[in-house]
């Protein structure tokens, strides 16, 4: 995933006049509204205030990348749209030639990130949705990665919980469109090493596991019946028995208390999968 940034994308200052064709004050400085050409080939055409860029403004770099959008003494600032070389783009909040305050960057694979910035990194509150999943991590980032409470939502369960450096730790939750939630925790684990002790110092993976706890039912919504036909009591939201006798008849077909809890089935894949689809 690149995340490429504008400060890769330096702007000709406005020392190296180059060519302008516009209006000026009595003073002769660039004043109002104003084209130029500058030596390295970038052009911008806009708002100019005492000889430099100010307003509203168009910066195109000759590598194809522009900005649209407002500029302070020459810096970019306020609302504006940043179209990278690579056709990725960003929209929404500047401030000193930075992506800071609210915004919506649009990547290369067709992945988005809407929500809050600061010196040109994620922070704060934002969704990130996954183009070719559908998935979704909606909640906080700190200096571009995905840290502290969140929620990763998949297509058929979610899971709730807390995350450090792009990886859940600690306490939390799957919950899944069949009625019911699972319970656990999350250990950061050293990648096992060989029987051999390697003489140079190695960098050591760190890899998630999921231990469940306990499972709990969800009090799921029930659309009117039928006349004549009974109903049914749906259950509150309340602990399933024990894991060792948990009941034959919950969760509902296809799960099995026994399938909730086993480590690596299908209910408790998303995170591995998912980590090893994307590297965010």
């Amino acid at each position: 995933m690149s995340d490429l940034g504008s400060e890769e994308l330096e702007e000709e200052g406005e020392n190296d006049l180059g060519e302008y064709e516009g209006d000026r004050n009595e003073a002769g400085e660039r004043h109002g509204y104003g084209k130029a050409r500058l030596p390295n080939g970038d052009t911008y055409e806009g708002s100019y205030e005492h000889g430099k860029r100010h307003g509203q403004g168009i910066y195109k770099f000759k590598n194809g990348a522009r900005y649209i959008g407002e500029y302070v003494k020459n810096k970019k600032h306020g609302q504006g749209t940043f179209i990278y070389p690579d056709g990725s783009r960003y929209e929404g909040e500047w401030a000193n030639d930075q992506r800071h305050g609210h915004g919506m960057y649009y990547y290369v694979n067709n992945d988005t990130y809407t929500g809050e910035w600061l010196a040109h990194q994620r922070h704060g509150q934002g969704t990130y949705v996954y183009a070719e999943t559908g998935s979704r991590y909606v909640g906080t980032w700190v200096n571009g990665q995905q840290e502290g409470a969140a929620e990763l939502i998949h297509t058929n369960h979610r899971y709730q919980g807390k995350f450090v450096n792009k990886n859940p730790v600690g306490s939390g939750k799957y919950v899944f469109d069949i009625g019911c939630e699972q319970h656990g925790e999350y250990r950061l684990t050293d990648v096992e090493r060989g029987e051999e002790e390697e003489e140079e110092e190695t960098l050591i993976a760190v890899v998630p596991k999921w231990k469940a706890t306990k499972i709990t039912e969800l009090a799921l919504w029930t659309p009117s019946l039928p006349e004549g036909r009974p109903s049914t009591d749906v259950p509150g939201q309340e602990e399933a028995p024990a894991l060792e006798g948990a009941s034959k008849d919950w969760p509902p077909h296809p799960y099995t208390a026994e399938d909730a809890i086993t480590p690596h089935t299908r209910l408790l894949d998303p995170w591995d999968k998912f980590m090893l689809k994307f590297d965010l």
